[in-house]
């Protein structure tokens, strides 16, 4: 989409008249930080998995702070001011389902794994539903 946009200049009590043309394309490209939180994202959802599938190798206590700590990043840098109440609300029910379901111990019997997976998905949005949230209060304490 192009949109002309006309810009009056004064230069010495002459008046200039430029128009220039401004290219709003949706496609641009993302922000760095925004790479950055997709991609902690992503890794942060695949090592939430392994953990679940049953790793319990000698660094799994390093990889559950690791998916934690990409939890943080996606907060902190994957959600727009557009995309707060969505991700809080999906997160919010996202973590509050996934804990119930392990307190009530749904997945126990039927597919014990999943149960394992919901922990590792926990870890990675429980930090991150609360720095949006947190985000979101300072916003809304500002206006």
């Amino acid at each position: 989409m192009v949109v002309k946009k006309k810009i009056n200049w004064t230069n010495n009590n002459k008046k200039i008249s430029n128009n220039k043309k401004i290219n709003i394309n949706n496609s641009e490209k993302k922000s760095s930080s925004y790479l950055i939180g997709s991609w902690a994202f992503l890794v942060g959802l695949i090592l939430a998995i392994i953990l679940g599938l049953g790793y319990d190798g000698k660094f799994q206590e390093t990889v559950l702070w690791v998916v934690f700590l990409l939890g943080m990043i996606v907060g902190l840098l994957n959600i727009t001011h557009q995309e707060v109440m969505p991700f809080l609300i999906s997160g919010t029910v996202l973590v509050l389902v996934s804990y119930l379901g392990l307190q009530v111990g749904v997945f126990e019997n039927v597919l014990p794994f999943v149960e394992n997976v919901l922990q590792g998905i926990l870890t990675l949005f429980v930090p991150a539903t609360l720095i949006v949230a947190i985000r979101a209060v300072f916003v809304m304490a500002r206006k």
